[in-house]
């Protein structure tokens, strides 16, 4: 295989990503073979494609993509055995494993890889669909034998290549349909170490260990993924040893360090390096009332956001400076416009936007649609509430389930305003970037340009970043984004994120790779109750 520096690009990950070992390099007895890994997500996935970081965690199970990532985040072989890249960057040729079959006994070919790159990620993925912008043409000389045509050069393309954003799907079961509302989507077919069985909706989703697995036997025997929306009921369900595993900060943050002293849990904050949640508030720019900048800034200048981070996460949270995070250093600049906490400020735009006070003291009346990721985010929707409230905003808070927040936002734009977090990812080309550019303003897919923000001039930026391979140019272009997003303020970047999981001592094998959050669970075992 050949790679070199300029070909994957992530020149922040080596800081960013780096991580622990695999938590069952740590283990000092061999794997205990069987039992049932019981978790819980929160939500719980509308489906098994991109469209949650839950899942994610559910499709990780099940498909896989032509790469995994190492403790470095450096590419290593999966559905690919092998690669090459020509020297000029415009072919990449993947040879394909031989003894590989989907679940339904079909062999896995280069057509489920062409069909995969071309109709789905490039189409509807809103994260690895611009690293793919370049990919013209994927060749299949033989079934063993995938050819990347690019039309340029596309070094982040390295990155998205494993089943958290290009899982490979079958072909035979995709073509022909729209791969949003394929109805395999909610009984996928894979080539994973665990297999779809059954879903009861609201209740639980029930995986088996695939028996003819081509890496050999997963452990378990079975994955059973319960819904438990109450977070009270999933605390509980984790203390009584019920559920083993709750990825994505699933308790409320206040509840951390009461759980750290319990003998039978852990809380691990490792296998979310290539994540970096950017929580922020965004607005539907077709509305009148937020085209005029000055409104938008009067909605930052009235959140304080270190209360924010302090009340309702408890120190897990930082002040984000921007839309890119810190944690990607190589192109991070905290020399932005800021919008700190004053509520005088925030009084006076609102006034020279032409929206007084009336005589009941509200000047303008929106509803605000909370992230469907539990019951922290709805604490937020309060906070958020009640600090606009202070400047004669009247906030209508909308709890929605996660189906109805992709159709409501991504699909029918039915909103004033709305809050979310974005996996920035290793490099602002993944996570960041999308909410920006003009062509991922995508109606009905989920996690793209949600505000319907446009920026030509932006957009040339964004653009050549893309293929920009000389880091201190790309990083001088990045670094002139984030001053126009964040002057511009289409989107209040409120904070980065800490996430976490609540563990089973019982659990051993867990992955604390950067992207260990959607890795498969065919290394987890459960030590005997003691």
């Amino acid at each position: 295989m050949t790679l070199d520096r300029r070909t994957f690009i992530l020149s922040a990950s080596s800081a960013l990503l780096a991580s622990s070992v695999p938590l069952n390099a740590l283990a000092k007895t061999a794997p205990r073979e069987g039992g049932t890994f019981v978790i819980n997500l929160e939500p719980e996935p509308s489906s098994f494609l991109f469209n949650s970081n839950t899942a994610g965690i559910l499709a990780g199970q099940v498909v896989e993509g032509l790469v995994e990532y190492d403790e470095n985040y450096k590419p290593v072989p999966a559905l690919a055995e092998s690669w090459e890249a020509s020297p000029d960057g415009l072919t990449i040729t993947f040879r394909l494993r031989r003894d590989v079959k989907w679940h339904d006994g079909r062999p896995f070919t280069s057509a489920d890889v062409q069909y995969t790159v071309l109709e789905v990620i490039k189409k509807v993925n809103p994260r690895a669909g611009t690293a793919y912008k370049a990919v013209q043409a994927v060749d299949t000389p033989d079934a063993h034998t995938a050819v990347f045509r690019l039309s340029e050069p596309s070094p982040a393309i390295w990155a998205v290549l494993s089943s958290t954003e290009a899982a490979i799907l079958p072909r035979h079961l995709y073509e022909g349909k729209s791969p949003l509302t394929n109805e395999w989507n909610n009984k996928l077919i894979g080539t994973g170490p665990f297999v779809f069985k059954e879903w009861q909706r609201g209740d639980y989703i029930l995986l088996e260990r695939n028996p003819d697995y081509w890496r050999g036997r997963p452990h378990l025997n079975r994955v059973r993924i319960k819904t438990i929306t109450d977070p009270g009921a999933r605390a509980a369900a984790l203390e009584a040893g019920e559920v083993h595993y709750s990825p994505f900060s699933s308790v409320a943050p206040s509840e951390v360090s009461r759980l750290k002293q319990l003998p039978g849990l852990r809380i691990e904050t490792g296998g979310y390096g290539n994540i970096v949640p950017q929580f922020f508030f965004d607005f539907n720019l077709d509305r009148p009332q937020f085209q005029d900048k000055r409104v938008r800034a009067a909605f930052a200048h009235a959140i304080d956001r270190q209360a924010l981070a302090d009340k309702v996460w408890f120190g897990l949270a930082k002040l984000a400076t921007g839309p890119i995070p810190s944690a990607q250093a190589a192109n991070y600049t905290s020399e932005t416009t800021q919008y700190p906490f004053d509520l005088k400020k925030a009084e006076q735009l609102l006034d020279e936007a032409g929206l007084p006070r009336k005589a009941d003291g509200v000047r303008l009346r929106i509803t605000h649609h909370t992230m469907p990721y539990g019951d922290v985010f709805k604490r937020v929707g309060e906070f958020l509430k009640e600090s606009l409230k202070q400047v004669g905003v009247e906030v209508q808070l909308v709890n929605l389930d996660l189906a109805q927040f992709h159709r409501t936002i991504f699909g029918e734009r039915d909103f004033d305003t709305f809050s979310t977090y974005y996996a920035a990812g290793a490099d602002p080309q993944f996570g960041v970037l999308r909410r920006y550019w003009t062509k991922t303003i995508a109606k009905g897919v989920p996690w793209s340009n949600g505000t319907g923000y446009s920026n030509p001039d932006l957009d040339k930026i964004i653009e050549a970043s893309f293929t920009e391979n000389d880091p201190a140019k790309r990083r001088e272009l990045l670094v002139r984004f984030q001053k126009i997003a964040q002057d511009d303020l289409p989107s209040i970047n409120l904070l980065e994120l800490q996430h976490f999981s609540v563990v089973s001592s019982r659990v051993q094998g867990l992955s604390t790779f950067p992207d260990g959050y959607a890795k498969s669970f065919r290394d987890v075992w459960l030590e005997p109750r003691s």
